[in-house]
């Protein structure tokens, strides 16, 4: 069976045929499902996606969502997030979280509000979802200065083997989605192949990140089955093999009960 390790279920986009979702996700294999949490206004409804059978929670500030976060004076969403991760156990690991280059403007604050949530986790104990984009290398540096003693996954992993392989001595497992199903994704698809079986995770990031061929359509949780088959294809592996590689990283970075 399959775990789709990272995907937004709580997403707006899915209220109106959720349940539908989830039983197109069963029927496809995926049988575990990780959700997470991007800012304070949604967790309520990211926590809810735990009444679910099988699916789990995290709870994080995105840094996309910068503008969304209120971090200063009383009662901050940081204050909130530490809160919210003593009152639900239930919660698997902090974020999502990270790093996105892309907001060149936003940097330092962007900084400022990982750094506090890696904290947050290397107190807790808990694994970190790291949401990395054009910063590979400077977050694989801030990660090896902290050294924390749950791990965590990069997730949506699009970088080299090289920096594959600096997150993986941190002890860090990379999430591997849609991008990976686009031919033209060259470099990613040379990672991929070198991964060591205990290195990755298979995710949707569902709604987004859609598959090659999918493009402009809703992603699902559903296509962690074809996410798998690409994988499986390239790795020159059985699906079955990856799936159970996939999944058993998954279970062991987040604790989850046995499939």
């Amino acid at each position: 069976m399959l775990i789709d390790a990272h995907c937004h279920l709580d997403n707006a986009a899915f209220d109106p045929d959720r349940d539908a979702v989830l039983a197109r996700a069963r029927h496809a294999g995926v049988d575990q499902l990780v959700v997470a949490g991007t800012h304070r206004q949604g967790w309520q409804a990211t926590l809810q996606q735990s009444h679910h059978d099988r699916v789990h929670v995290c709870l994080g500030l995105h840094p996309v969502f910068l503008a969304h976060h209120h971090l200063s004076g009383g009662d901050d969403d940081l204050a909130a997030l530490a809160r919210a991760l003593d009152q639900h156990p239930e919660c698997v690991a902090v974020g999502e979280c990270g790093i996105d280059a892309r907001f060149g403007d936003t940097l330092e604050q962007q900084w400022r509000l990982f750094d506090a949530q890696l904290a947050l986790a290397k107190e807790r104990d808990l694994p970190v979802v790291v949401h990395c984009v054009r910063a590979n290398d400077e977050v694989a540096k801030r990660l090896r200065q902290l050294a924390l003693p749950a791990g965590g996954v990069i997730h949506a992993f699009s970088g080299s083997a090289q920096q594959a392989s600096r997150f993986l001595d941190l002890g860090f497992v990379l999430g591997l989605g849609g991008a990976v199903t686009y031919p033209r994704a060259a470099r990613l698809r040379r990672a991929v192949v070198s991964l060591p079986d205990d290195g990755f995770l298979l995710e949707s990031d569902s709604p987004d990140m859609p598959l090659c061929g999918h493009q402009g359509q809703r992603n699902e949780p559903a296509r962690v089955a074809q996410v798998c088959d690409c994988v499986a294809e390239l790795r020159r592996q059985t699906i079955e093999r990856v799936a159970d590689c996939s999944s058993g990283n998954a279970r062991r970075l987040f604790r989850l009960p046995p499939g």
